[in-house]
């Protein structure tokens, strides 16, 4: 085992991570905004994969342009579904919001499927990444330095958004105390708008920017809700960086586990998740439940 190759497995790691950081950092908003535990959000990841080969015909020369339309449709797609399917329920008990997100993910599935068809749906690499780097001597996919830089501009771009802009000091602030920001004024209905519909289009990224790596088919969303409750347990709920830590973390470790112990590689996630909730149950990064007195 080489440095070449230990270094492709880092950035492999490294790349999936990314996907993985988009589609679970939306899980993470809106499950600590809203408190809405949306297992359908595997089917927007999903969808945004299907919708590139819907925007661009399959055809690699419509990529950037695709992948443009997917976050413009995963925007308005994840506003219609928080207007019109979510809102009416946030009155009722919790039971009601897994009931219907998980019926949307089956919903969606079926949907996929009877657009699509069943079989898997290959894209290939953009142009521009058509040709692999050499490090170390090693060829290595191009296309991974693009994932790095998505995921490292979308985590900087939502820090700054939360921390450096009145509708961030919002969404934060709901996270901690809905009725005090409703007190102060703030549309909390738009607000809640705004957090799934960005939640979403973020998935839908990330779907669509995984596809010309992996193959997209109607079963990917489930094991991708999965994988992204892992990441926001692991990070904890509502946190950017949390989301981001998680993930590397569980990149990394499905990039070398397989290599160490290839028999183990799909437990040491869960493992890793079951041994975060029992040492800091409000995740790595993220901050212990306010106490109301």
């Amino acid at each position: 085992m080489d440095l070449s190759f230990l270094l492709l497995q880092l950035l492999t790691g490294l790349a999936y991570a990314s996907t993985l950081f988009l589609l679970s950092v939306g899980l993470s908003l809106i499950f600590g905004a809203m408190g809405i535990v949306n297992f359908a959000h595997g089917s927007f990841y999903m969808l945004g994969a299907y919708l590139l080969f819907a925007f661009t015909r399959g055809q690699a020369e419509g990529f950037w342009a695709g992948l443009f339309l997917v976050l413009a449709a995963g925007l308005v797609v994840g506003a219609l579904v928080e207007r019109l399917l979510i809102r009416p329920i946030y009155p009722r008990p919790e039971e009601y919001q897994i009931l219907l997100t998980y019926a949307l993910l089956l919903i969606l599935e079926d949907l996929v499927r009877l657009a699509f068809g069943a079989g898997y749906r290959s894209f290939p690499l953009p142009p521009l990444f058509s040709s692999p780097l050499f490090l170390l001597g090693a060829p290595f996919p191009s296309y991974y330095l693009f994932l790095l830089a998505l995921a490292g501009l979308s985590a900087l771009g939502l820090w700054a958004f939360l921390y450096r802009t009145r509708l961030g000091t919002w969404v934060r602030a709901a996270t901690q105390d809905r009725e005090m920001l409703e007190a102060l004024g703030v549309n909390v209905p738009l607000l809640y708008t705004a957090i799934f519909a960005l939640g979403i289009a973020l998935a839908a990224l990330g779907g669509a920017a995984l596809v010309p790596l992996q193959a997209a088919t109607p079963g990917m969303a489930v094991d991708a809700v999965i994988n992204a409750f892992i990441v926001v347990v692991i990070g904890g709920l509502g946190s950017v960086w949390g989301a981001l830590l998680g993930a590397v973390l569980i990149g990394l470790l499905q990039a070398f586990g397989i290599l160490l112990l290839p028999e183990m590689a799909m437990v040491f996630p869960f493992a890793l998740m079951a041994l975060v909730l029992l040492l800091r149950p409000w995740g790595l990064l993220g901050r212990p439940p306010a106490v109301r007195t």
